[in-house]
Formats: C-alpha cells, sequence, structure tokens
C-alpha cells in the first residue's frame, strides 16, 4: 500500500515538473548553503590548527597590554625592552631561547619596482624560535645585530615583486631613507590564518630598526621557545612571575602584558572561526524554512487542482488517511529530493571554496546526514495542513468542483 501511495505520489510531481523544481529550490539552497558553510568552517578550522602547529607549540607570545575587552582605564602598556628577552633567557631555565620582534608597515623600492610591506625588526633567534629556514644567502652576523648595520632578509612575496626570479642576494633596497643590502632569502610559508601573506616580509636587526625606523628602544613582542618536553603552562606562569617583578606590578594588581601559547592562540582563533561558521549556518538555514513554506503553498495549490480529482477517489471508497498519507508523501518526497540535490551541491561547492580559498576539505558526516534528516522533517510539517485539508474535503462538494 505504502508503495502504491509513493507511486501516485512520484507520478502527481512529474505531472508538474516546472513547479516542483521551483518547489524544491528553496531546500536545495537552504541545504547546500548550510552543508557548504559548515565544510568550509571546518576546513578553516583545521587550517588554522595545522598553520599554528607549524610554528611549533612549544613558542609562548608576550605582549603589552591585558586581555580584557572594553574600554580601558589605565594608560597605554609600557613597550618591552631588548633586557626583558636577555632576563628570561637568563632566569627561565626550560627557555630555548627567547627573541624581540617589532615590525611597521613600509614601502621597499628596488630601482623602478616597489611594494608595500611589512617590516619586522628582530634578530637570528627569532627563525630560531619559529623553525624558518633560509633558502639563500645567510642570516644576520653578531656584528651586524651588535651594530644595527642596514641589512636584511626577504621573504618570497618581496622578493617575486621586486627582483622577479633572479638572486636578490647582495642587492640593495630602500625603506624611506634607510637602504638595506639584502643578504638572506626566507624559505616561502604562504598565508597565514588570518589569510595575510607571511612571506611578505622585510626583516631587519632589531637595532637597526630602533634606531633607523622607529626612533625608540621599544620591543612590540617577545617570542619565547620552551625547550621539548617542558610543560609550556609551568613555563608561561614562570614568565608571568618574573615580567611582573620587571614591570614592578604589586601584588593584587592585574598584568599589564599578556602570556600567551599556540594552543591558546589556537583554540581563540577556532573560536572565531567556528562562531562565524554557525551565524552563516544559521542564516543559511533560514532558507530551508522558507523552502518549507514554499512546499505548503505549491500543496495548497495542488490541492485546490485536484479538488475533483480527490472528490472521486473518496466517492470510490479511498479513505481520508490514504488521501492525507498520499499528499504527505508528495510533499516529503519534493523535500528529500531537494535535500538529496542540496547535499550534492553544497559539498561541491565546498570543494571549490577549499580550493580558492587552500584549506583542507573537511566534510562532516553528521552535518551532511542532519541536513537531509531536517530536509525529510521540513517536508513532514509543511505538507501535513495541505494533506489535512485534502483528506477533509466532502467528495459530494468536491466533485462537484470545476
Amino acid at each position: 500500500m505504502i508503495w502504491e501511495t509513493i507511486r501516485l505520489a512520484v507520478q502527481a510531481i512529474f505531472r508538474n515538473t516546472m513547479r516542483s523544481v521551483l518547489t524544491v529550490l528553496g531546500i536545495v539552497i537552504g541545504v547546500a548553503a548550510v552543508i557548504a558553510m559548515v565544510t568550509v568552517g571546518e576546513g578553516s578550522s583545521s587550517q588554522v590548527t595545522a598553520d599554528v602547529e607549524k610554528l611549533g607549540t612549544n613558542i609562548v607570545m608576550i605582549m603589552p597590554g591585558g586581555m580584557e575587552q572594553g574600554p580601558r582605564t589605565q594608560s597605554v602598556a609600557e613597550a618591552f625592552k631588548l633586557k626583558d628577552v636577555e632576563a628570561i633567557i637568563d632566569q627561565i631555565g626550560s627557555v630555548d631561547t627567547a627573541a624581540p620582534y617589532a615590525q611597521t608597515s613600509m614601502t621597499a623600492i628596488y630601482g623602478p619596482e616597489s611594494t608595500t610591506t611589512q617590516v619586522v625588526g628582530t634578530d637570528n633567534r627569532y627563525l630560531d624560535a619559529v623553525d624558518w629556514p633560509l633558502v639563500m644567502g645567510r642570516a644576520f652576523l653578531n656584528t651586524e645585530e651588535t651594530s644595527g648595520r642596514p641589512v636584511c632578509i626577504i621573504g618570497e612575496t618581496v622578493r617575486q615583486n621586486l627582483f622577479g626570479n633572479t638572486n636578490p642576494i647582495g642587492e640593495t633596497i630602500r625603506l624611506s631613507s634607510l637602504t638595506c643590502e639584502v643578504v638572506g632569502l626566507l624559505e616561502a610559508k604562504g598565508a597565514s590564518s588570518f589569510g595575510t601573506d607571511q612571506d611578505d616580509v622585510v626583516g631587519l636587526p632589531i637595532k637597526t630598526f630602533q634606531r633607523r625606523i622607529s626612533g625608540s628602544s621599544d620591543v612590540a613582542m617577545i617570542f619565547v621557545a620552551v625547550q621539548d618536553g617542558k610543560s609550556t603552562d609551568r613555563v608561561m606562569g614562570e614568565i608571568k612571575a618574573l615580567m611582573r617583578e620587571r614591570r614592578r606590578i604589586s601584588e593584587g594588581e592585574e598584568d599589564d602584558f599578556t602570556v600567551m601559547d599556540m594552543k591558546q592562540i589556537a583554540e581563540m582563533l577556532s573560536g572565531i572561526t567556528d562562531v562565524l561558521t554557525g551565524l552563516l549556518s544559521a542564516v543559511a538555514a533560514v532558507s530551508l524554512l522558507v523552502g518549507g513554506i514554499g512546499i505548503m503553498n505549491i500543496m495548497l495549490v495542488s490541492v485546490t487542482e485536484r479538488t475533483r480529482e480527490i472528490g472521486i477517489r473518496l466517492a470510490v471508497g479511498a479513505q481520508s488517511s490514504q488521501v492525507l498519507m498520499q499528499f504527505l508523501v508528495e510533499a516529503i518526497v519534493l523535500s528529500v529530493i531537494g535535500g538529496l540535490i542540496g547535499i550534492i551541491l553544497g559539498l561541491v561547492l565546498a570543494i571549490f571554496a577549499s580550493n580558492m580559498m587552500a584549506i583542507p576539505f573537511a566534510p562532516n558526516p553528521a552535518v551532511v546526514g542532519g541536513a537531509f534528516l531536517f530536509s525529510a522533517v521540513v517536508g513532514v510539517v509543511f505538507g501535513y495542513f495541505p494533506a489535512r485539508r485534502a483528506a477533509r474535503l466532502d467528495p459530494i462538494e468536491a466533485l462537484r468542483h470545476q
């Protein structure tokens, strides 16, 4: 009996092909959008985790300022100094190395070519901490770091923008009034989790940066590499205690600096990605409701158009429950067809987006199954009222309908 009902429902759907296509369109768009959004979001989270792991799970970052939100009542936190970096290395035994870090945006010029890039002041310890090797040339010499000589190492993007595929070693570029010699080329890293180009960078010795660009002895950030096998949580606690002492923060006062490890940064970035994915998926899910309303409207129109057919069926002995089941099955079949097409379309869109954004394709079977189940539920919920209306038609009045 149920198969006969399904056969009649499918026949009714294909009798009005164009109307059926337009009816399921809302379901298709809703399911496809939800699956595509969630899949891309999962891929973004995976990419964030992978990018952070590339930097190393033993990296700790120290930044001036607290993490509290909203307007700050206190003055701007004091920047770090080079002596803070040395104190961390000397006084915390589990630290492998630490490096200063400061940056600004500038225009780099070579001959007729120019490019806006990030200029970073640091030293060789930063390259060791984040495991960023050179593919050409050399790192800074000790004498260059201590004397603040105008030498630099560049990223692959800067090389392409200024030198093309030629060898940049030994050439000089200009950063505002500073002319520096290129001594090294960094290995290409690609885009970061934030979408920024990590290779669009020019690195200078920190003292060169301070004297010739920033005009101060400030250090904006400190990168700390923890020894293998040592607890980053314990090292973070020791760093906080040391920095509170050096910055003369009394007991009971809040820190005016922030210490974070890569695990916290990954969790923070993944949390942001999850929230954005959830919001976009919720917006996309609205189209499922719109599609359900469309199914209800079309089924109501179908009931009106087929009033005489319903009356004949009731007159020859069909039960009201059979008529109700037929129209309910029609609505469910429409929703299921829309759900299946939406799943395929959503996965295709997710693959395309993943390739465009260079992130992993990470489909979630639970989300795919949930979207399909939800599309079927939409058919039941929004198809019930038109089906009930058809089942309650008076056979005599239905037969009179023209």
